[in-house]
């Protein structure tokens, strides 16, 4: 076995960095309440801008506090399988690959000098070879989980947006997200074309078509006084074009669905 293995040492550490681990994440939540209420305090008073930018900072603590509970989950996955850390190989059993892989390679992106110190005794146990590899990512050995979450690209506005609003509503905020900008888009190009559609109706009439039925106007729901006898002569006139008593199908809501999808993506972000 490596010389430098202190099985007795590597165990007080690992309890020691799943101490410190859910100490840091209690840290970290508390400072992000704070922070979400004075978020909601900005949108109250109009500063969405720099709403924006605050909450951008809370939604990288937040993946970040998902970081943590991560390498806390793995660490306690050492512990309990510590008979297949303790054994006299140059690689980790399979059964603790994914959590010794993820604390080499996570635990220089954490200020928590155990981690940091378990890292070290897991590299000296495993070798440089090893070591080197887990730190390049070689062959995807680092969980998908992990790597995501040490990702540093900017919160995309939906995001931003969905944050906001879950912030807005747990504070009691009216505060409602713009359209966005691919929605305005996608909109404005709808209403174009039923512009387009319209005018082509205008220059090309059907002979005996109504115009009025070429207008998308909701169906009026049949009364219970209809078909009474002061309009059976309405009634009894032939007409053409659609039953004007069958209501046309609207089309889908872009924005509604977009805005249930932004909601996902947030709940699955939260998610633990």
């Amino acid at each position: 076995m490596n010389k430098t293995w202190n099985a007795p040492k590597a165990k007080v550490q690992l309890r020691l960095s799943v101490q410190r681990l859910r100490t840091l994440q209690q840290k970290k939540e508390a400072q992000a309440k704070a922070s979400r209420r004075d978020i909601a305090s900005l949108l109250e008073r109009g500063k969405i801008e720099t709403a924006r930018v605050k909450v951008e900072t809370i939604i990288n603590e937040d993946i970040h506090v998902e970081l943590l509970e991560l390498l806390e989950l793995y660490s306690e996955l050492l512990l309990a399988r510590f008979g297949l850390l303790d054994q006299n190989t140059r690689t980790p059993d399979p059964g603790i690959s994914e959590g010794v892989c993820s604390i080499i390679h996570a635990a220089p992106r954490t200020e928590l000098k155990e981690l940091h110190v378990l890292r070290d005794i897991l590299m000296h146990k495993f070798g440089r070879e090893f070591s080197v590899a887990v730190m390049e990512n070689r062959d995807g050995c680092v969980s998908d989980r992990v790597v995501r979450k040490l990702g540093n690209a900017t919160p995309s506005s939906e995001l931003v947006d969905a944050y906001l609003s879950e912030i807005a509503k747990a504070y009691g905020v009216e505060w409602t997200p713009n359209l966005p900008a691919y929605a305005e888009e996608n909109a404005e190009a709808q209403e174009v074309s039923e512009m387009a559609d319209g005018n082509d109706s205008e220059k090309a009439p059907t002979s005996g078509s109504d115009p009025a039925a070429t207008l998308k106007l909701p169906a009026i729901p049949p009364t219970e006084g209809e078909g009474k006898e002061k309009k059976s002569s309405e009634d009894s006139k032939p007409k053409s074009g659609p039953n004007p008593s069958k209501k046309p199908s609207s089309p889908p809501d872009a924005p509604e669905d977009e805005f249930d999808a932004l909601a996902k993506r947030f709940a699955a972000l939260k998610k633990r």
